[in-house]
């Protein structure tokens, strides 16, 4: 379904598109099912007990920084230097147990015939070892872009806008396939069309919004990039 607001024109003419910017996390790969559990358990022994659901409102495509920044105002102090270390290994261990790629994504991908990247919250050492699970890396070595390359993480229009520049493509020219609310609005912000998948966690009122197209079948993406 195409989503629109008052004042957005359905018809409005883009250029050829150009480039395909995918998020990681929920769009290539099914870790937020997986990360959002570790999340909770996390939270609560740092003295925030969230639901699930309150974890996807605040957390879903939002960098490990602005995580981070949102916890320490909630407690009301700092977190001292490396405070998720001790933590890593459950996120580790839940994803090599766990971790596939997004049902229908390789047949998405193995379909598309435009220039992919990855566009991603998610650290490189963290890109790297998910990817890499999923057998997902070379497919987009040398094309991965991180939250941890710009100043300003998603909803902040600053990491697509450096992938597009990175790899010489307009952003009116980019597509971007994301899955949370903070990842569309980086796209509508960076002045790019996006495609909301809400197939996981996210609902689709959620991602639904000007320049956006929302859809819940991973298997429906080539067309819909290239239509």
């Amino acid at each position: 379904m195409n989503s629109g607001n008052p004042g957005w024109d359905e018809r409005t003419k883009w250029p050829e598109a150009g480039l395909v910017i995918f998020d990681c996390d929920g769009v290539l790969v099914d870790s937020e099912k997986i990360a959002v559990k570790v999340d909770v358990q996390v939270l609560a022994r740092l003295g925030w007990p969230l639901t699930e659901e309150e974890v996807v409102e605040r957390f879903v495509g939002r960098s490990f920084a602005d995580m981070t920044a949102d916890i320490e105002r909630h407690l009301g102090h700092p977190l001292p230097a490396g405070w998720d270390v001790p933590y890593q290994r459950l996120y580790r261990e839940a994803f090599e147990r766990e971790l596939a790629p997004v049902d229908g994504v390789v047949d998405a991908l193995d379909a598309l015939t435009l220039p992919a990247c990855v566009a991603s919250g998610t650290s490189h050492a963290g890109l790297r070892h998910t990817l890499g699970l999923t057998g997902l890396h070379e497919r987009f070595a040398g094309r991965i872009f991180s939250a941890a390359d710009v100043p300003r993480g998603k909803p902040a229009p600053d990491l697509f806008l450096y992938a597009a520049r990175s790899l010489g493509v307009e952003p009116a020219r980019c597509l971007v396939v994301e899955d949370s609310r903070y990842g569309v609005e980086a796209a509508r912000a960076a002045g790019m069309r996006s495609f909301g998948y809400c197939g996981g966690l996210t609902p689709a009122a959620w991602l639904a919004g000007p320049g956006t197209t929302v859809f819940d079948d991973m298997r429906k993406l080539p067309a819909l990039l290239h239509g």
